[in-house]
């Protein structure tokens, strides 16, 4: 199963999304694998209410980042600048 960290608390819980489960769970965040950051993907194994175990998806995390990117540039191409003139 997909889960997404969404961010970090007090630098202390990590607060991780689960699409398929439309649920979130709160870890510590020194359970977190090495690399993590927020909006990194990981692969995630859930047993009753549970996340048993967590691995870094770094070929997600790269796709995920890259459409971002591309939607930003799209915007940013789009914008004819402020309406307002300045003083």
């Amino acid at each position: 199963m997909k889960g997404y960290l969404d961010r970090i608390e007090d630098r202390q819980f990590a607060v991780i999304l689960v699409d398929d489960l439309k649920k979130e769970f709160i870890i510590p965040s020194a359970e977190l694998p090495e690399g993590s950051v927020e909006n990194s993907y990981f692969d995630l194994t859930i047993e009753n209410e549970t996340i048993t175990s967590i691995k870094l998806d770094e070929e997600t995390t790269l796709s995920e980042q890259q459409k971002v990117d591309e939607m930003i540039t799209k915007l940013r191409s789009k914008s004819t600048g402020s309406k307002f003139k300045k003083k």
